[in-house]
């Protein structure tokens, strides 16, 4: 296969232009004249995987079911399909293969990748988020990274059937859109933040106007009016970089109804915070956080980062977000859910802290907490006019 595969690249280099399903079968025919109909395609599309697409790893991305796939060199590929890491039994060739995949993808994706540059962030098209290492930063060989953005967004019944939402905490996540309240939905990675966003963000008025900020576009809202704004890496040459902040302040100028950043990670954290005290009601986004109770530690280290005095933090904070929800993932890589549900409140020291409403079991039971009084009687204000 090789040998083959050389020789049909060399063919399509000699011709030129661009290596379609038509060209390079014409190509393998004139190799190997003796194959069927039938070899000759099923061939061909092997072979323009390995030129244009993903190669061996193009029937695992367009599974429905996976969200991750991950290479540690040529002799190990796993994927999550929802139940945790599972390895396959895909095999590639030699550590060149998977190198020459590993900066082809790179390079479509507009980014470098070589011994200079042995690491690479990149978005290749269709929304796959791509990270490569290369030896010898990566000692076992070229490993890479590539997670893939939902299909459609799972109602939040849906949710409740898998188990990530339990039965009676689906109505108090409805109540957070029909209220209009400010919350953040954190968690580690892979715990299904982005997921439960998508399907409370699907339950919005209809008239109202979702604008989306991410860094990669992984939200998919069910809804008739959403604008998308993506952040944009720079070139190889370190110039044309749109980042999360600078969309941000774009977002404020578009008349959102409900203002949402993907992923709350840098500085575009204070823009976040100043927006939401400025009558942006009903905004919200994600955070990574092992628990709701480091949330607003997190976005204090985040905004203290970007300029802002612990105080001011505190203060815009306490006045800008009303709820944290939290999702876990059970041990091993299993079932995603969500685990807790916290009201921020600001003490007499003026800090913002998390106080605990509800918890969740494994089992779905609900939990009263503290600050359960405090959660219901928030979730019962009159909607407000967006």
């Amino acid at each position: 296969m090789s040998k083959l595969s050389e020789a049909v690249r060399d063919r399509l280099a000699d011709s030129g232009g661009e290596a379609t399903a038509g060209r390079v079968a014409a190509a393998l025919r004139a190799e190997e004249r003796l194959l069927g109909d039938r070899e000759i395609l099923t061939l061909a599309d092997e072979l323009r995987a390995d030129f244009v697409g993903a190669g061996p790893l193009e029937p695992l991305l367009r599974s429905p079911e996976v969200t991750d796939v991950l290479v540690n060199g040529p002799q190990e590929v796993w994927v999550d399909a929802g139940s945790g890491l599972v390895r396959t039994p895909l095999r590639f060739q030699d550590e060149a293969t998977v190198r020459r995949l590993a900066q082809r993808l790179t390079a479509a994706a507009g980014r470098r990748l070589d011994d200079a540059s042995p690491y690479a962030d990149a978005r290749l098209p269709g929304g796959i988020r791509l990270h490569a290492v290369l030896p010898p930063i990566a000692p076992s060989g070229t490993c890479l990274s590539l997670r893939l953005p939902r299909r459609r967004a799972f109602t939040l019944d849906e949710l409740v059937e898998k188990g990530t939402v339990p039965p009676d905490g689906a109505a108090l996540l409805a109540a957070l859109i029909e209220t209009r309240a400010a919350f953040l939905v954190s968690g580690g990675t892979g715990t299904g933040k982005t997921t439960l966003l998508s399907s409370l963000l699907s339950l919005a008025d209809p008239i109202e106007r979702l604008v989306l900020v991410e860094d990669s576009a992984e939200l998919r809202p069910d809804h008739p009016h959403v604008v998308r704004l993506e952040a944009r890496p720079p070139n190889v040459e370190g110039a044309g970089g749109v980042t999360l902040n600078d969309l941000v302040r774009q977002a404020l100028r578009m008349r959102p109804d409900r203002l949402v950043v993907g992923e709350v990670r840098g500085p575009e954290v204070v823009v976040l915070l100043q927006a939401l005290n400025t009558g942006h009601e009903g905004g919200c986004g994600t955070l990574h956080a092992n628990t709701a109770a480091d949330v607003p530690a997190r976005l204090e280290a985040l905004a203290c980062a970007a300029g802002l005095s612990r105080e001011a933090v505190h203060s815009q904070l306490a006045a800008a977000l009303d709820i944290v929800v939290h999702l876990v993932r059970e041990p091993g890589g299993g079932r995603r859910r969500v685990a807790e549900i916290h009201l921020l409140s600001r003490g007499t020291d003026g800090l913002v802290s998390a106080v605990p409403a509800v918890a969740f079991t494994a089992d779905g039971e609900m939990i009263a907490d503290t600050g359960a009084p405090d959660l219901t009687n928030r979730l019962r204000r009159p909607r407000r006019p967006a």
